[in-house]
This record gives structure tokens, C-alpha cells and sequence, in this order.
């Protein structure tokens, strides 16, 4: 089935419309931005380099670096020109594309967290067996796998997306492409676009979430009923912690975007949690 769209471009909402306020968000965001990728890459940079760090904690870690540049990098830069710009427009293909890149990132990075829980629960739970299971054979197949996943499942949106009639307005109501914002301008059956959604998208967020938070809850249990030393359990606690707070703050605003229903009302809060995982999370991740 050919697409059959007449749009060429779409029109993307401002982050406010108070004209005032646009200088100063710009460089505000601007600043989110560059500490963002400075800090990620400064991350990324030690990580490589040190051959101290290259261990599975800090490998995974060096793939949470550069999911979080590429993460930002996908809408950031756009609606920073879009601060400056009266004519707040992308193209087709843009859009797409930039659909596909954000659920890519997205997708990979809500399922990294899980693995690195896993590795977690894996050095306090069993650390005699830990350098066994977590050995750099298995670390570089699950990080390979969880990108793998997290392209198809971008690849399978944005083809789906791409293939419906925009027969109307081309107006989309969020300040980037997304699939929820996009699928309501849609004309024709959208039936097959929510389900998945609602069922591929929604099974690896709270799936994701679910091993995430699995992890910790039995590295909990372990502690304090196995570990009879303070000073361990307050290492191990300190070790976790930073790490479980990134992981909170990625998953309430991607699971409140993804999971509950779509409506009118619901369209300013879901553009309030796009930019607390697009744009604050990535650069609270290295200062956490």
C-alpha cells in the first residue's frame, strides 16, 4: 500500500506561547544542552580511556553516556531553533525520522536501566559468581541485544506512522514528533498504530520497569536480612542509589506519557513529562 499523504511539512507547537519567555528558555535549554553533552561525554571519555573502568558497572554506564547525548540530540537542537523561529516547521521525513531516533533511544535506554539493575542484583547478590555471569562476552550481548531491540521497535512506529494518510491539518500539538500527537492528525483507521502503542510500547516500558524495579527490590530483601555488617550495607546502599534515583526519574514521566489514554486534557501534561526524560533526566544522569 503506497502512501498517500498530501502533507509535506509539519507545524510544531511552541514550548509557550508567552514571546517574552522564548529568549530565556532558549538559553536556558541551550545551557541543559550543553551540560548535557559535556557531561555525558566527559563520562563517555573516562570510561573508554581508563582501562580501571572497564568493568561491566561501568560499561553499561558508558552506554547510558551515549544514549543520553543521542537522547537530547533527537528534539533539543530542533526546538532550540524553533525558540528563535517564527516559521516552526519540519519536514515529512524529519518528522519521521525524529520519531524513529526518540523511540529508538528510548526504548534502549528504558531496557539498559533493567540490565543495569541486573548486574547490580548480580555484584551484591552473588558476588563469588559475579565476574562468572557477568563476564565481557555476556555484557557486550546484552548491550548489543537492547540496541538491537530498541531499533526495531523504533523502525516498526516510524514505518507504520509514515505509511498513514495526513490528509488535514498539519498542526502537530507537541514541540516534537511524536507518535501520540501525530496519530490524532492521522485520517483513516489508526486502530493497528494505537495497539501498538498501547501493547508493543507499553509492554517494554512497564516490562522494563518491572526487571528494573524487581532488581532492587530483591537486592533490598538481600541486604537486610543477609548482610549483618553496617558499613557493607551502607557501601552497597551508596552504590545502588544513584542509579535507582536515574531510574525513577526516566521511568514515572515515560510510563505516565506511554501508558495511561490519550486525550485532549491530557496533552499539556504529557509534553511536561516529554521534556523531564528528553531534556532534564539526561543531564541529571552524570551530576547523579
Amino acid at each position: 500500500m503506497l502512501n498517500r499523504t498530501s502533507v509535506t511539512e509539519f507545524l510544531l507547537l511552541p514550548v509557550t506561547d508567552i514571546q517574552v519567555l522564548q529568549p530565556v528558555l532558549f538559553v536556558l535549554f541551550l545551557a541543559i544542552y550543553i551540560v548535557n553533552v559535556a557531561g555525558n561525554g566527559a563520562i563517555l571519555m573516562v570510561v573508554t580511556s581508563d582501562p580501571r573502568l572497564h568493568s561491566p558497572m561501568y560499561f553499561f554506564l558508558g552506554n547510558l553516556a551515549c544514549i543520553d547525548i543521542c537522547f537530547s540530540t533527537v528534539s533539543l537542537p530542533k526546538m532550540l531553533e524553533n525558540f528563535l523561529s517564527t516559521h516552526k516547521a519540519i519536514s515529512f521525513l524529519g518528522c519521521i525520522s525524529q520519531l524513529h531516533f526518540f523511540h529508538f533511544m528510548g526504548s534502549t535506554e528504558a531496557m539498559l536501566l533493567a540490565v543495569m539493575g541486573f548486574d547490580r542484583f548480580v555484584a551484591i547478590c552473588k558476588p563469588l559468581h559475579y565476574t562468572l555471569i557477568m563476564n565481557h562476552q555476556v555484557c557486550i550481548q546484552m548491550a548489543v541485544t537492547v540496541w538491537i531491540i530498541g531499533f526495531f521497535h523504533a523502525l516498526l512506529h516510524s514505518v507504520m506512522t509514515s505509511r498513514l494518510n495526513f490528509c488535514g491539518s498539519n498542526q502537530i500539538n507537541h514541540f516534537f514528533c511524536d507518535i501520540k500527537p501525530l496519530l490524532k492528525l492521522a485520517c483513516g483507521n489508526t486502530e493497528l498504530n494505537w495497539w501498538l502503542v498501547n501493547n508493543v510500547t507499553g509492554t517494554i516500558a512497564t516490562g522494563a520497569c518491572f526487571l528494573t524495579f524487581l532488581s532492587y527490590f530483591y537486592i533490598i530483601i538481600y541486604l537486610f536480612f543477609k548482610t549483618h555488617s553496617c558499613s557493607m550495607l551502607r557501601k552497597a546502599l551508596s552504590t545502588c542509589a544513584s542509579h535507582f534515583v536515574v531510574v525513577v526519574l526516566f521511568h514515572v514521566p515515560g510510563v505516565f506519557v506511554y501508558i495511561h489514554p490519550a486525550s485532549s486534557s491530557s496533552m499539556d501534561q504529557d509534553q511536561i513529562s516529554a521534556l523531564m526524560f528528553n531534556g532534564v533526566t539526561p543531564v541529571l544522569n552524570p551530576l547523579i
